[in-house]
This record gives structure tokens, C-alpha cells and sequence, in this order.
């Protein structure tokens, strides 16, 4: 099968989710800047969550670059991608709406943990499908962010029921990290 189809529905399903995130926001009664303090924590949370958003919509983009067709264990691996990142807007609401609350804090970080696992599982469906020797196999053989992004979401879940703002400041972290387009698949493409 082609890779168009796949793309282009993940693309809109994403664009979807940005959609949903920024409708959900509530528009303050009030005309001063006063009104505005409430939603601070919504705002913020929607902030950290259209990064998010971003980094899994460049990223796929980059991946796809090195992909030349895709098979039905890929397209239900998206699926799956985009199961966990259709609840990003769910997770991000309850988390600004309840002033970055333990559990909220808690179910975030675990969406976001199972997003990046969904995001290692597509990865690996297309690394069986197009073989080691592949372009896509050269360029992701690392995986270093990956790992070390786990770890730290596998870390911040806990910490929430310690400390909610040092498991966001870990959240924020990752977000950090893959801010910086990883540069691996253009590097191979390149070659």
C-alpha cells in the first residue's frame, strides 16, 4: 500500500486534535487582565500540549520521509499512535482546569507515556516491514532520545504524587529535548 492515505489521515486527525484543544479553552468574563489569571494553568497546559502535538506531527512527517509504502500492522500501529494522542486534549483540560492536581498530572504524563510507546511501536512495524538494511533502518538505529524519554516520563508519573510541578518541569524537559527536529532521517535521506 501507498503511504499517502496514512499520512494525509494522520495529519487531519492531528489537526483535529489542536482544533478540539483550543476550543475547549474558555473565554475569560471579564476585560482586564485580572480575568486572564484563572486560565494561566489552562493556558500553559495548552501550551505544553501544542508542543507535544507538534513534535509527534513533525516527527511522523520525518519518519514517513524514509518510509516508501506501509502494510496493515502500520496503519493499526497509527491507529494506535493516534488513539493516545486523541486524549491529549482530555488530559490537558483536566490538568489546567484542576491547577496542575496530582492525578491529573499523573493521567498526562501517562498519555504522554503511552503516546511514545505507540510512537516505538510504529517505528518497529515499519522497521519489519521495510527490512535492517532499509533507509529507515540506517537512519533511526540510535534511539537514544527515545529511551532517555521513557525513562524520564517512566520517573515523572510517580513524582506527580510527590511533587505535580517537578513532574511537569519533566514533561517540559521531553518536550525540550525533541524541540530540536531529530536530524537523523534527513541526514540519510540526504546521503
Amino acid at each position: 500500500m501507498g503511504k499517502g492515505r496514512l499520512e494525509a489521515f494522520s495529519d487531519a486527525v492531528i489537526a483535529i486534535i489542536i482544533t478540539i484543544m483550543v476550543l475547549e479553552m474558555k473565554i475569560p468574563h471579564g476585560a482586564d487582565l485580572e480575568a486572564l489569571r484563572p486560565l494561566l494553568p489552562v493556558f500553559l497546559s495548552y501550551v505544553l500540549s501544542f508542543i507535544y502535538l507538534g513534535i509527534y506531527w513533525n516527527n511522523h512527517h520525518h519518519l514517513f520521509q524514509a518510509v516508501r509504502h506501509v502494510n496493515g500492522r502500520t496503519l493499526w500501529a497509527n491507529m494506535h499512535l493516534l488513539f493516545w494522542l486523541s486524549l491529549i486534549p482530555f488530559v490537558t483540560g483536566w490538568m489546567g482546569e484542576n491547577h496542575f492536581e496530582t492525578i491529573p498530572v499523573a493521567f498526562y504524563g501517562i498519555v504522554l507515556l503511552f503516546s511514545a510507546i505507540a510512537y516505538f511501536i510504529l517505528t518497529h512495524s515499519l522497521l519489519a516491514h521495510h527490512g535492517k538494511d532499509s533507509t529507515l533502518a540506517i537512519a533511526i538505529s540510535q534511539g537514544f532520545k527515545e529511551k532517555v524519554s521513557l525513562a524520564i516520563y517512566a520517573a515523572a508519573i510517580p513524582l506527580a504524587f510527590v511533587n505535580s510541578w517537578f513532574a511537569c518541569g519533566l514533561y517540559g524537559l521531553v518536550a525540550g529535548i525533541w524541540l530540536i527536529p531529530d536530524p537523523r532521517i534527513e541526514k540519510t535521506l540526504s546521503r
